[in-house]
């Protein structure tokens, strides 16, 4: 596969700023995965936030949300799609320039229109994912919280298109930690996890995959890894 974006072609402007969303490679990194690769067709597609640690598949969050998911589905039943301050980046791509290279923080952010921006950047970059597979996949599960989310949603409302977005909202007001850094609590919850798992074996049952296994899977404790908390 050649490169998304040849290194003689890349730009300038660095990667650590609030304007990541907008960066030119970004914007043509993300124009390149709806309009020329080749998405892979899968009965599963599962949509994963993007995480603070490069590449996204090593960091402590993905590894975690991997043993959920592999405890259960085999590697042609699925296909894991990062989404967040990267826009929409499909797990094979994740060590690609600019995903990987990208260290601006969007949770880290307080100001109110990069926040604006970034809904309304992120809720049209799923948009044009979701159409752009509408064929390719069977059943679509969100793992998310926060504004990414509500850009799932958002996008899974404008496209007509069915995204299964977990934790459920009542498991997620159930786990809320007011006083702490991570509100929403961590995605490694046993709480959380045990939504990602019934959701997992309701999209087994729905496209007809075989039982592989059974999720049993730790909670980890919290780490700021998982870097959308705070939007």
């Amino acid at each position: 596969m050649s490169r998304i974006i040849p290194e003689n072609e890349r730009s300038a402007e660095p990667l650590d700023t609030e304007n990541i969303i907008h960066h030119p490679d970004m914007v043509r990194a993300n124009e390149w995965v709806v309009t020329e690769y080749q998405i892979p067709v899968r009965k599963i597609c599962i949509f994963v936030p993007c995480s603070k640690k490069k590449p996204y598949h090593e960091s402590p969050s993905h590894r975690q949300f991997d043993k959920v998911i592999f405890s259960m589905l085999e590697q042609d039943d699925v296909h894991i799609v990062t989404f967040g301050t990267c826009g929409v980046a499909p797990r094979e791509l994740d060590m690609e320039y600019p995903f990987m290279d990208y260290s601006f923080m969007m949770g880290k952010c307080n100001v109110a229109k990069v926040k604006r921006d970034f809904l309304k950047t992120e809720v049209k970059r799923l948009s044009e994912y979701l159409i752009r597979t509408k064929d390719n996949y069977e059943y679509r599960i969100a793992y998310c919280i926060g504004d990414f989310r509500e850009a799932m949603t958002k996008a899974a409302e404008e496209t007509g298109i069915n995204v299964v977005i977990i934790p459920s909202a009542e498991t997620i007001e159930k786990n809320i930690q007011p006083n702490k850094k991570f509100v929403y609590n961590s995605l490694s919850c046993p709480d959380y996890l045990d939504d990602f798992g019934n959701a997992i074996r309701q999209a087994m049952d729905a496209t007809g995959i075989s039982p592989k296994g059974n999720a049993d899977v730790k909670c980890e404790s919290e780490t700021d890894d998982i870097e959308w908390y705070e939007l």
